[in-house]
């Protein structure tokens, strides 16, 4: 099944489609104050873990793989402390995906990257934020629920959320409203089994999924526990599943999108922004970019 990027804007705009954002989304982010990239995907994730060096082959093939190395090492301590300087004290750019997200603001967005874009694309408004925890004892699930009321996060029950409002669920966590973190290969053994047994995600998400279908962006489906990620997080979908946008796609990304239903686009996000006409503006959501920066628990 073919479709232009114009009918997948389009329904974006409709709210027929959940985005789900990884890494590429925050491919043209930089430091505000150096202009180093933001490290997002695994590589570079790894590389500004360990002061720039790669570290050896086996660890530089997943993220999780060379954390579970430093923490081993250094603790599970080292690998937040990281996370939190990275994401949660930098200043970066606004990403132009998250730019038209805050025009469009979709009612669910799923975001795999661990950085706060997201949440201050909607620092402007009411909505309800979800992220994955690991190794926590006395209690089943591994999420954390905050709602947001335009100025601060408070935490709260799954009972408690407001379906109106939008929902923000970051499986890998971030830094705000505090940290948390799916990071290292433990962190991801624990979270997955508990997403698969159902303990995962709120009650009221895992009805809402059902049947619908998502727009993948950013996302390279080369990875072996991304892909799991993906894999439970948007069971119950429809058919198709969704459309990736992934330019010069591998073979085992086709057989992979073959085997979830998923319709392979071959083109970037850059590709559907200007199909929809987007020009994104950084000097616009600077405030907002502050205001979320400033909001506590």
């Amino acid at each position: 099944m073919s479709i232009e990027l114009s009918d997948l804007a389009s329904a974006m705009r409709r709210g027929d489609l959940i985005p789900y954002l990884g890494p590429g989304v925050l491919a043209p982010v930089v430091e505000r104050e150096t202009g180093a990239p933001m490290p997002a995907d695994s590589d570079s994730l790894i590389l500004a873990m360990n002061k720039g060096r790669p570290m050896s082959k086996r660890l530089m093939w997943e993220f999780p793989r060379a954390a579970m190395d430093v923490e081993l090492k250094r603790g599970r301590s080292a690998v937040n402390r990281f996370l939190d300087h990275t994401y949660g004290q930098r200043q970066w750019t606004r990403a132009p995906l998250h730019d038209w997200l805050a025009e469009l603001a979709p009612h669910y967005v799923i975001d795999i990257n661990r950085d706060t874009q997201l949440q201050e694309s909607y620092a402007d408004r009411p909505h309800t934020l979800i992220r994955g925890i690991s190794r926590i004892a006395g209690t089943d699930y591994r999420f954390r629920i905050h709602a947001y009321d335009g100025s601060r996060y408070q935490e709260i029950e799954q009972d408690q959320v407001d379906l109106a409002l939008p929902i923000l669920f970051k499986p890998l966590g971030s830094p705000r409203p505090d940290a948390t973190y799916i990071a290292s290969d433990a962190d991801f053994v624990d979270y997955l089994t508990e997403l698969m047994g159902g303990f995962g995600l709120p009650r009221f998400l895992k009805e809402y999924r059902v049947g619908r279908q998502y727009l993948f962006l950013g996302l390279r489906l080369t990875r072996d526990t991304e892909r799991m990620v993906l894999s439970d997080v948007i069971y119950a979908a429809g058919e198709p599943a969704g459309w990736a946008l992934i330019p010069e796609p591998t073979d085992k990304e086709r057989r992979y999108c073959e085997k979830k239903d998923i319709q392979l686009v071959e083109a970037d996000i850059d590709d559907l922004l200007a199909a929809d006409g987007f020009t994104a503006n950084d000097s616009a959501t600077a405030d907002a970019v502050t205001g979320a920066a400033e909001a506590g628990c």
